[in-house]
């Protein structure tokens, strides 16, 4: 991890969807989608059906390729340096 990254996590009831390096993640909150960027401040947050958009920077991305996932609902934790979602997927692509 550097100062300009996230450890990120995103896990379904079925899978551990991703977890690695990413520059940012944009999430579905219930009070409206917002964006983690590194250093972000600590919260927690109920997301609603939408997408799950982050910004790798593993070997197998290319740095700022994003990846969309749909989601129905879930809730993400943030910490200084982590973020962990928790989601139930979409069918939707």
């Amino acid at each position: 991890m550097t100062g300009k990254s996230i450890h990120l996590q995103i896990l379904s009831p079925d899978e551990q969807i991703f977890e690695g390096e990413a520059s940012k993640v944009t999430l579905p909150g219930t009070a409206g989608s917002f964006t983690v960027l590194p250093g972000h401040a600590p919260l927690i947050s109920s997301l609603e059906k939408g997408y799950v958009t982050y910004a790798g920077i593993e070997e197998k991305a290319i740095a700022g390729d994003e990846v969309r996932i749909a989601v129905n609902r879930g809730f993400v934790e943030v910490k200084r340096h982590e973020t962990i979602v928790c989601i139930e997927r979409s069918d939707e692509k």
